[in-house]
């Protein structure tokens, strides 16, 4: 599903369910992390970093560890940018040449309404509005998760890029349908606050892209070299 949403130069590597993945050995500084985790964490932890390897692999780049750093956001090898998800049933990562994207940033989800009161939190007024028209257009989409999943996803793309952090309400997401469906489109965030510098230009917006399926909604967004 990720792959997908993901231009050439972006490798992503997926796994469903209960995949061998869950159980693929760790670096000893890695099972230094979640030594003391519950079984479901230490499984996630593993899935995803087993899927980041083999993402490491396929860039020509030899397996290491990846360690989480500030805020939790991976520490990736030099030279390589990319991102890493995990809900029930899914692990992804996804890696790029740091010379070929700015930043980028994955997220899946499963596809099921938020929880009751967590949309008022995350969603501008102005979100809120265009989510129920999308829902009176479309209705067998769970709108306000595919909002969440692109609120991440665009968290994911700007911390790298920043080192701080972006509220739920600091970015605007407008989600577009491709023509003809449903199940996928883009998305354009706003950004509501001083945007990174990249190449002496500050932006002013993300571009994504999602998609529904399998019982879940994905989404990316990335950002380009100048």
């Amino acid at each position: 599903m990720i792959e997908e949403l993901l231009p050439d130069p972006v490798v992503a590597v997926e796994a469903y369910g209960d995949d061998e993945t869950d159980h693929a050995p760790l670096y000893p500084e890695e099972r230094a992390v979640v030594a003391r985790a519950v079984d479901k964490r230490r499984r996630e932890f593993t899935g995803v970093r087993a899927c980041a390897r083999r993402a490491m692999e396929k860039l020509g780049v030899p397996p290491q560890p990846v360690l989480p750093g500030e805020r939790g956001a991976p520490r990736w090898p030099d030279g390589l940018s990319g991102s890493m998800t995990h809900c029930d049933g899914y692990r992804a990562a996804a890696l790029v040449r740091a010379t070929d994207l700015a930043s980028l940033g994955i997220d899946a989800e499963p596809h099921a309404p938020l929880p009751e009161g967590v949309l008022s939190t995350v969603a501008l007024t102005a979100e809120q509005r265009r989510l129920a028209d999308l829902a009176a257009r479309h209705p067998g989409v769970h709108w306000d998760r595919l909002l969440f999943s692109a609120k991440e996803s665009v968290y994911k793309a700007w911390f790298p890029l920043t080192g701080t952090w972006l509220d739920f309400t600091e970015a605007d997401i407008e989600i577009r349908t491709a023509p003809g469906t449903a199940r996928h489109g883009g998305l354009r965030a706003r950004l509501l606050v001083p945007g990174p510098l990249l190449g002496g230009r500050r932006l002013g917006h993300f571009e994504g892209r999602w998609t529904v399926g399998q019982g879940l909604v994905a989404t990316a967004v990335t950002v380009p070299r100048p």
